[in-house]
């Protein structure tokens, strides 16, 4: 939770704000190849709308494949397009990670777009997504108030009426106060980052 808002993911915010009912297949640490072998079965038909994020912890990895990532991506958007009538796609931050993992999100933004548009989905951009309130200090993972922002995106991209912000009651109280909670985050990682440095992460 973050200055009162409800960590509640993205998708659930937005299906909120389109007034639909929600179902996640999500799962922490996956990679497209693990959304396609895994998730994409367990996917039924007759969805009002389907959302695709995938490739964070692609770009993340030391063994990036641009071309095994847009065949997953294509034969995601290919099912997840059947399975529902429309189809939204996310691109990722450009600056993701710690250390970064750039210039690999670009290059995953274009297959992003690619993809989207071979399968008619509509596109939310999250190029420059991140900021200290929105982002935890790994630059991975968004914070309570992030899951709005990146909500917020999506329904603009899809035209909805509704933004999941409005959604949400006032935020109790200045990002000052958000400011402590950050810097134990902050902290937290800086040691993570310190102990890969001696020990890297298989």
């Amino acid at each position: 939770m973050a200055l009162g808002v409800t960590p509640l993911s993205w998708a659930q915010w937005l299906a909120r704000a389109l007034d639909l009912p929600y179902t996640s297949y999500a799962s922490n640490g996956a990679l497209a190849q693990d959304v396609l072998r895994e998730q994409l079965p367990r996917v039924r038909a007759d969805y009002d709308l389907a959302t695709l994020y995938a490739g964070a912890n692609d770009v993340r990895g030391p063994c990036w494949d641009g071309a095994a990532y847009e065949r997953c991506l294509d034969a995601l958007a290919a099912g997840m397009a059947q399975r529902a009538e429309r189809l939204l796609m996310l691109t990722l931050p450009l600056d993701l990670g710690r250390p970064s993992s750039a210039p690999k999100p670009a290059a995953a933004n274009e297959v992003v777009r690619r993809v989207a548009r071979r399968h008619g989905a509509v596109v939310a951009g999250l190029e420059d997504f991140g900021s200290w309130t929105t982002v935890l200090p790994d630059a991975v993972h968004p914070t309570a108030l992030g899951q709005i922002e990146i909500a917020d995106r999506a329904a603009h991209a899809l035209g909805a009426p509704l933004a999941p912000s409005a959604l949400v009651p006032a935020y109790r109280g200045s990002r000052v106060r958000y400011a402590p909670a950050h810097a134990r985050a902050l902290a937290r990682d800086l040691a993570r980052r310190g102990i890969e440095r001696i020990v890297p992460p298989r």
